[in-house]
């Protein structure tokens, strides 16, 4: 690699819109990032996922368009 081409790698102190804040590494610099969901809010992993009710969908899709005559 070519000296002093490549941006520094650094610690980055990441703050999330609920509070939670941890560290990571980046090139973006000293001044932080700020991020609207982390795992400590997002909903796939705090386990209240909502899950959409497709069976009813499906009975829906069958009886418009079930086994017709050919």
């Amino acid at each position: 690699m070519k000296p002093e081409i490549h941006p520094t790698y650094e610690t980055v102190k990441v703050t999330c819109s609920c509070g939670n804040s941890f560290d990571t590494r980046s090139t973006l610099g000293n001044d932080g990032m700020s991020v609207e969901v982390c795992s400590e809010c997002h909903p796939f992993y705090t386990g209240k996922q909502k899950l959409l009710d497709t069976a009813g969908r499906v009975d829906k899709f069958k009886q418009k368009y079930g086994r017709r005559k050919a």
